[in-house]
């Protein structure tokens, strides 16, 4: 009985040290749980998470169906391109469809992408950061990829499709372009646009722009080998087709116009079909080179082709939601506004607008930090504002939540996206994410958590406006690199050492932790390295 009473002592003290030691391994400042082992660690917010799904619940009952999911991706609009954000008229492209939009739903001023189109879309596409597909940087005319990612990645048009959405991109995919990696070949329903980007096309067809190409005879004939036909359209399991020939500058300054009308139209179907759906309506605009519809020319009061471009994206905007009430589907769907990354400063005067450091490419927040919209008539209370963390990757997670088919995602695959139904449903709600990791390429960089900015790597830019073509990325020196972006929103100087000695252990821990994942889920190589 002693040796009994001596042995289950000992098992209690045990006990309490390791509760001690478990303790002291999680710090005060990490407000996440594990949910499921291979999905990133969210913030528990129980009381808006009742208060979700007996909204979700309740709109089931009431509509006879899962909800309508919407997605309007804008290609390279900075931060600061619509009116809601600080740019609309004030830098000569009002955008009053966009701000209605803002106005009405949940403005995001702290929302998160990648620093390139693939990567964001590959994030916004699977849910995990591309540095875990291999999807890490633009897929560029020539490149050959030596792996196809989406033999493992589990795409959004999949996952919804299994829950009986009818599923399409619109527009600009630019995730691969190889057989066996277009939209309707992942997964999708049906897929109407652009395999990769509207400079693919404009490269061919602007004789003072590319005039050393095209009118080089040697380099023309090899050059234009490569050039695309036109734009694409494919069903689930059926050819790919070209299906809207590009083979003038005429023809490229419709394609937005011909993207919206096949919008509209698989909004219809879907009506009359009765079925949910899942839409990405993918613009190719504003991404360089600006080529507006006839009737934009000249619209916006800057008069600049960008800004046309942004007057074009807003029109269109307008007419899909109009679309959406004469149908009678506002109500039953839950529409998002993004881009896939900042404003290329590159391409300047060609491109969009934010108030930050950097841009396209970089990790700098004009290169990550988008804007954000999320509506839904009736189930979001209008009017809203957050600066909480969101990630693209969290738009994905919240689909499969919304479409009932979270629970079925592979355990063999790691999900950095995070469901934020019960932040964006729930009045005032906070956000779950605790961090946004910010890699380039094969390199983690930088880390947002609460309104602390941390670069573990910095992309040193050269010369003015050139983050792509002239930036150098090196390791930061003695101190990480420290903004508390409330008082240093253009992070001029880093003040780590003085003001965040208290965090900066933390920081360290929560990229340590992240990266860790990476040990026990192995990425993937497809070749697009240098």
């Amino acid at each position: 009985m002693q040796r009994f009473l001596l042995v289950a002592l000992s098992l209690f003290a045990f006990g309490l040290l390791f509760a001690e030691s478990s303790h002291a391994e999680k710090s005060v400042f990490d407000l996440s749980v594990v949910e499921r082992k291979n999905f990133e660690p969210a913030i528990p917010r129980p009381h808006q998470e009742e208060l979700a799904a007996k909204k979700l619940e309740e709109f089931e009952q009431r509509a006879g169906q899962k909800p309508n999911i919407l997605i309007f991706l804008v290609d390279d609009m900075g931060w600061g391109d619509p009116g809601a954000f600080g740019g609309g008229i004030a830098i000569g492209a009002p955008t009053p469809n966009i701000d209605k939009l803002a106005r009405e739903g949940l403005k995001l001023t702290s929302m998160y992408s990648q620093p390139t189109c693939t990567s964001s879309r590959a994030a916004l596409m699977t849910g995990r950061l591309p540095v875990r597909s291999g999807l890490v940087r633009p897929i560029l005319t020539g490149d050959v990829v030596t792996k196809n990612p989406w033999r493992i990645e589990q795409s959004s048009g999949k996952m919804l499709t299994s829950a009986g959405y009818k599923t399409a991109v619109i527009g600009k995919w630019h995730i691969g372009e190889a057989e066996g990696m277009l939209p309707h070949e992942v997964g999708f329903d049906y897929f109407f646009g652009l395999p990769s980007v509207q400079s693919d096309y404009t490269q061919f067809l602007l004789k003072r722009q590319y005039s050393d190409m095209i009118n080089n005879p040697e380099l023309h004939e090899l050059a234009f080998t490569l050039r695309p036909e036109g734009l694409i359209e494919g069903e689930k399991g059926g050819r790919r087709k070209v299906a809207y020939p590009i083979n003038t500058v005429d023809d490229m300054r419709m394609v937005d116009q011909v993207l919206r009308d096949k919008s509209l139209k698989f909004l219809k179907d879907a009506k009359a079909k009765g079925t949910p759906f899942y839409l990405v309506h993918s613009f190719s605009k504003i991404h360089n080179d600006s080529l507006v519809a006839p009737s934009y020319i000249g619209k916006s009061p800057a008069a600049m082709p960008v800004r046309d471009a942004m007057v074009e994206v807003d029109d269109i905007v307008g007419e899909i939601m109009q679309a959406l009430e004469e149908n009678g589907q506002l109500e039953n769907t839950i529409v998002y506004f993004t881009s896939d990354n900042g404003a290329n400063e590159d391409v300047w005067p060609d491109s969009g607008y934010h108030p930050w450091r950097g841009g396209k490419g970089t990790t700098w927040e004009g290169g990550v930090r988008v804007p954000g919209i999320v509506f839904w008539k009736g189930m979001i209370e209008p009017g809203q504002v957050s600066n909480e963390l969101v990630d693209l990757t969290d738009l994905y997670m919240t689909s499969l939540r919304m479409a009932g088919v979270l629970d079925n995602l592979p355990n063999d695959l790691y999900f950095d996206g995070i469901d934020q139904t019960a932040f964006f449903l729930a009045p005032n709600g906070h956000s779950r994410r605790q961090v946004v990791y910010m890699w380039n390429r094969y390199d983690f960089c930088a880390l947002r958590w609460r309104d602390y900015k941390v670069h573990f790597k910095i992309f040193d830019v050269k010369v003015p406006r050139r983050n792509l073509d002239a930036s150098v990325l090196s390791d930061v020196g003695t101190a990480l690199w420290v903004f508390n972006l409330n008082v240093d929103p253009k992070e001029m100087s880093s003040t780590g050492h003085q003001f965040f000695e208290w965090g900066m252990p933390q920081a360290v821990k929560f990229s340590k932790q992240h990266q860790a994942t990476m040990k026990e889920y192995r990425n993937t190589d497809i070749g697009l390295g240098l």
